[in-house]
């Protein structure tokens, strides 16, 4: 972690030169197909990854590769439209460097959501799952290394990965809007390829309901950073070993367009819960 407060801070400055005097709470990441959100925010400055000093670059499929600062339901937050892989050749330092950028920022609760595959024979495509557990199978972890204590603790507890109360708001507030939302547990692997029928049986008997190749690196940080964490996942395809069939992108990004509406609408309410909760 050696240089990353560095570097973090120096990102922060160039995101504050183009967007002054804010200090956002709520940061958002936004993942595979569900960009969408990104829209709805009134921004006020929007920058390319490639402008920002030691930010990666976006390169998987359907992801803009661009910070949204701005306000949503008149609440600031800093959004990424597109987000960071292990499968991409980063470490996981550098995926879940855009969360010690937000950390310098000020943001203190993170929301993050992605594309996932669905293990749970309960669960149906478009979907939403709010997550409150995770089972990481990362060949490594972001906190790797010499501990910045000013970033976080050497040792983060992860008792609670998953803000029990922002995963009990957001279930409530699913169920006012009448949106198909299960709380689940994710496991994350490092992709890129998809899971054989027997990985997928010994994935579901671990415990886990969804499958993903993002989230839990950049919620370990964010934790780290004593940030609250809430994080949403669509399924976008079923992994049924009984019933397993070829993955097909384009039907992937599909569902989770749909999905992705869905999202969208709890999203914009939990924000106007928000913004009601700040005035």
């Amino acid at each position: 972690m050696q240089g990353i407060r560095q570097q973090a801070e120096e990102a922060a400055g160039y995101i504050r030169s183009h967007w002054p005097d804010r200090s956002p709470p709520y940061g958002l990441i936004l993942g595979t197909g569900l960009g969408g959100l990104a829209e709805q925010i009134d921004a006020a400055a929007t920058l390319a990854y490639s402008d920002i000093p030691h930010f990666p670059q976006s390169t998987a499929p359907s992801h803009a590769g661009k910070l949204v600062c701005g306000t949503l339901h008149q609440v600031p937050v800093v959004a990424m439209e597109g987000r960071l892989h292990y499968y991409e050749g980063y470490s996981l330092a550098d995926v879940t460097f855009p969360v010690r950028v937000m950390q310098a920022l000020g943001v203190h609760t993170l929301i993050v959501t992605s594309a996932v595959g669905g293990m749970n024979p309960q669960y149906r495509l478009a979907d939403i799952v709010i997550l409150e557990d995770h089972i990481s199978l990362m060949p490594d972890n972001p906190l790797r290394g010499i501990n910045d204590d000013r970033l976080g603790p050497r040792f983060p507890d992860m008792s609670e990965p998953y803000t029990r109360d922002l995963v009990e708001q957001a279930r409530q507030t699913a169920l006012k809007l009448s949106l198909p939302a299960h709380t689940g547990v994710l496991v994350a692997v490092p992709g890129p390829n998809l899971e054989t029928r027997s990985e997928y049986r010994m994935l579901r008997h671990f415990g886990a309901d969804v499958v993903g190749m993002s989230t839990v690196p950049e919620i370990i940080v964010a934790v780290h950073a004593g940030m609250k964490t809430l994080a949403f996942s669509v399924v976008t395809d079923l992994c049924l070993p009984d019933a397993l069939e070829p993955v097909d992108i384009e039907r992937i990004l599909e569902v989770a367009a749909e999905g992705g509406q869905r999202l969208e609408q709890l999203l914009s309410n939990l924000f106007q819960q928000f913004s009601r909760d700040t005035a």
